[in-house]
């Protein structure tokens, strides 16, 4: 069952990729991507480069599948970019990490803008270097009114530590009586995670051939369609944005149900 689930790096037949995206857009697209974004390391390893030279191949992918993504009508595109135990590698790995989305951002920004990207980011942006939180916040900013493609960054990022944060905010409401312990739901928990204001991710791409979650997003994948790869980061184009989907829009999303049989 699970090697149905990983695409391996087969020759796959040729069709003109134009083609790939027309019947693609026939059928539903995801309306939210998450991808975590994996195998950099190694892409620079087989190279005998440094692991930092993935790391920047791998941003010039983030700019390709962005601007992919857009085209083909997909409205959130989520990006684990650091996680929370990320800060754990080597510190000049981390210090060229907290480089890049300022190098991302400051080259790339003009075009988001045109292209009617808004950029959001989720994760603790506190305790990121000033010079990461600026590239960030600006690029924010001037992306807030546009109503395109959500282009959300999950930069020091860690599930785990987001749920526990929402738990103490709605102790804290409870606390101070502006909510009762009654109405604590599912919704409610929505509401107080870094995603309030995003739809919950349809389908999760994990590169490199790694098969686990790594603690992103644990509580919005519940019912998210998984597919694995065992192509690296930087090899990641949009054929293999276009694998993924096309395996996505053969799946049969019951939700705990029967389909078909669902109860009103």
């Amino acid at each position: 069952m699970l090697k149905k689930l990983i695409r391996k790096n087969e020759q796959t037949i040729s069709i003109n990729l134009t083609e790939r995206i027309k019947r693609a857009q026939q059928e539903q697209l995801p309306s939210h991507i998450a991808i975590i974004m994996d195998g950099n390391g190694r892409w620079a390893k087989k190279r005998t480069l440094p692991r930092v030279a993935g790391h920047h191949e791998g941003m010039k992918i983030v700019k390709r599948i962005t601007r992919f993504a857009n085209e083909i009508g997909i409205k959130t595109l989520t990006l684990y970019a650091f996680s929370t135990e990320n800060w754990k590698r080597p510190k000049l790995e981390v210090e060229f990490l907290m480089r890049l989305p300022e190098e991302f951002l400051g080259t790339y920004l003009p075009e988001l803008i045109e292209q009617n990207v808004q950029v959001k980011m989720m994760g603790n942006i506190e305790s990121l270097p000033e010079h990461t939180k600026r590239a960030v916040k600006k690029a924010m900013e001037q992306t807030a009114h546009n109503d395109g493609l959500i282009l959300n960054f999950a930069l020091n990022y860690g599930s785990r530590d987001e749920i526990v944060q929402a738990v103490r905010n709605i102790v804290n409401d409870v606390q101070d009586g502006n909510i009762s312990a009654e109405v604590i739901s599912e919704k409610l928990l929505d509401n107080y995670l870094m995603t309030k204001d995003l739809s919950e991710p349809d389908l999760l791409i994990r590169t490199s051939g790694e098969v686990r979650l790594s603690n992103f997003m644990l509580w919005q994948l519940a019912y998210t369609e998984f597919w694995f790869t065992d192509t690296l980061w930087p090899d990641f184009d949009e054929a293999c944005l276009l694998d993924a989907i096309e395996s996505y829009q053969t799946r049969n999303r019951r939700y705990g149900g029967l389909k078909g049989e669902e109860v009103n």
